[in-house]
């Protein structure tokens, strides 16, 4: 049945979703007439919220820039690859290989958003050379782990309210993620969530005969390419040798792993530098060379430019629906009519639509904070389960939103409007769901 039911909707996005980047462009217009009109704001002052707003976002977008790159750095050395291939003879039908790429994504994107995005993406290329399988929704499954990065260890919502001095600790002081990402409602939700995505995904799948099938020679990556004909290198130059030197990637992988295990052991707490931290001295051990760490890093950026060009442009629009009250005009809409019981579920059903303007979980929190947070404390909500379905519905609205897209689609080949209307069905189901666990879990 969902097989037949994707159909119309694979075809649907196929036709009409623009590139991301004309997305980002349109959006930019909606928010611009919107706050003109429904907030009233003079044309003068919304151009210069947005002008001045732009970039905003210049350390965040560096530091998501980073979790990119040097996930994707992490997920492409010789032991990452050969882990994945190993687990992709498991994959040897297009049912196996859907469950199987959909369980792996869940568990990465779980672990940091980046690492899942970049494992998922890989993994898909790796099961599509060994099985034929419907690489669109193969492609999809993989982003559709995603879904749970902010029920994960690099949710940035919860790991702020953890953070003393944080923008809201006056307001609920600081929450500990025994109460949020350890919570018995999050665990729960998680446990459900692996179960129903690649169920979901695996009903899917098309007919061989309506599945898209790509050729296993155009799946090899330019890097394997590339530290295939490594093997026959040069030292004739001292730069050559200082290049292919193991010794120096190695030395200086471990002086930044003994500076994490000194930084843990003085019980210091996981924010978004010290995950970058994590996987940019994992990457640089493991490739061993600096070569060999250059060389993926001319492929991660490739997969980041999207980020380098449309993140100024959401943070005009985020500014815009901050300074203008739009954001909070939306939030505030939802949350009128409702009472301690239906505040979480009405809290992430206005930031899953504030997602899709503002796709970040750090600024969307400090857009929706200011709002549901005294509504929480006026209506005796669980403040926790408010901040949690904050993170939910940022994540959730992902599935949609192509921005997120962007790293898997260049790695695997693919255009966004080739696997979002399998990513339409996904959000349906699994927002149903999230929405039942937040009202009565």
């Amino acid at each position: 049945m969902l097989n037949r039911a994707a159909k119309p909707l694979v075809k649907l996005v196929k036709r009409y979703l623009p590139d991301p980047f004309v997305f980002v462009l349109i959006l930019t217009v909606c928010v611009f007439l919107a706050a003109v009109i429904i907030e009233q704001q003079p044309v003068i002052t919304v151009v210069e919220q947005w002008g001045n707003g732009l970039w905003g976002l210049l350390t965040f977008s560096m530091q998501m820039l980073l979790v990119l790159v040097t996930g994707f750095m992490l997920a492409s050395t010789a032991f990452m690859r050969m882990l994945l291939e190993k687990l992709a003879h498991l994959g040897n039908t297009p049912g196996k290989a859907i469950l199987l790429v959909t369980l792996v994504s869940l568990s990465a994107s779980w672990i940091n958003w980046g690492f899942g995005l970049v494992v998922g993406a890989l993994f898909a290329k790796a099961l599509a050379r060994k099985t034929p399988v419907d690489y669109r929704l193969l492609v999809a499954s993989a982003y559709s782990g995603f879904l749970v990065w902010h029920g994960g260890l690099a949710g940035s919502v919860p790991l702020t309210i953890a953070t003393p001095g944080h923008f809201s600790e006056n307001q609920i002081g600081v929450i500990s993620t025994s109460d949020t990402l350890f919570s018995g409602f999050n665990i729960a939700l998680l446990c459900i969530l692996f179960i129903v995505v690649p169920l979901v995904n695996r009903l899917m799948l098309p007919s061989h005969q309506d599945s898209v099938i790509v050729s296993p020679d155009k799946l090899i990556d330019s890097i394997e390419k590339e530290q295939g004909l490594e093997q026959v290198k040069s030292n004739e130059r001292p730069a050559d040798k200082l290049e292919n030197s193991k010794i120096l990637g190695i030395l200086i992988g471990v002086f930044g792993i003994a500076y994490l295990v000194s930084y843990f052991i003085k019980d210091g707490g996981l924010n978004l530098n010290i995950v970058n931290t994590i996987f940019l001295f994992l990457a640089i051990a493991l490739h061993g060379t600096p070569k060999r760490l250059l060389q993926s890093l001319q492929q991660a950026v490739k997969g980041g430019s999207g980020i380098i060009i449309q993140f100024p442009f959401y943070a005009g629009i985020m500014a815009v629906m901050v300074q203008s009250g739009l954001a909070e005009s939306m939030s505030q809409w939802l949350i009128s009519f409702a009472s301690a019981q239906s505040l979480p579920v009405l809290t992430f059903i206005s930031a899953g639509i504030v997602n899709i303007f503002v796709p970040s979980g750090g600024g969307q929190w400090a857009v929706q904070a200011p709002v549901v947070l005294p509504a929480a404390a006026e209506l005796g909500a669980d403040i926790s389960r408010v901040a949690m379905a904050v993170a939910w519905g940022d994540a959730w609205t992902n599935l949609i939103q192509p921005f997120w897209a962007l790293p898997v689609l260049a790695i695997a080949g693919l255009k966004a409007k080739d696997i979002m209307g399998f990513c339409l069905v996904q959000l349906i189901i699994t927002g149903v769901i999230i929405a039942l666990a937040l009202r009565f879990f």
